[in-house]
């Protein structure tokens, strides 16, 4: 096991992202949501929610893309029970999932690869972390110069 900050990237394609608006701040309907969705075969990853504010949240996520008629199918199935519920979706996107043991103790890993990107003109849609991996949803047209930048910088 190495303590290096970044010892591994790995990518998976043709990841679609949703993001949920307008949705009332309620654990009770977060999870009838993702129990819907999980009744549906299809595994949700990279799950982002905003602060609560006036009692409504944001709440995005990833999936495979192959999956998402079948997710929206559940989404628009509480349209009747949240009547100023919008969804969107964006579906030409990439997972850059960093990883490192070695982040874990060390500061600034995820502002110096947010910096990284920034110089090579990639754009972040969604970024979820751990101790010891950092995931970008980025656009798959930016994937390359992602990793070699990455990959540059952490001798990889």
């Amino acid at each position: 096991m190495s303590d290096k900050p970044v010892s591994n990237i790995s990518v998976s394609y043709n990841i679609a992202l949703v993001t949920i608006y307008r949705l009332p701040y309620d654990t009770r309907l977060l999870s009838d949501i993702f129990n819907g969705i999980a009744q549906k075969n299809i595994n949700i990853d990279m799950i982002s929610q905003s602060p609560p504010y006036r009692g409504i949240i944001s709440l995005s996520f990833s999936l495979p893309a192959d999956k998402l008629v079948d997710a929206l199918s559940v989404l628009n199935g509480f349209k009747a029970i949240v009547k100023d519920l919008r969804v969107e979706v964006d579906a030409d996107n990439t997972k850059l999932q960093v990883y490192g043991e070695g982040m874990r103790n060390m500061p600034g890993v995820a502002a110096r690869i947010f910096t990284l990107l920034a110089d090579e003109g990639v754009e972040i849609k969604l970024v979820t972390t751990s101790e010891t991996d950092i995931s970008y949803l980025i656009y798959e047209k930016d994937v390359d110069r992602a990793i070699n930048a990455i990959s540059s910088e952490y001798g990889l």
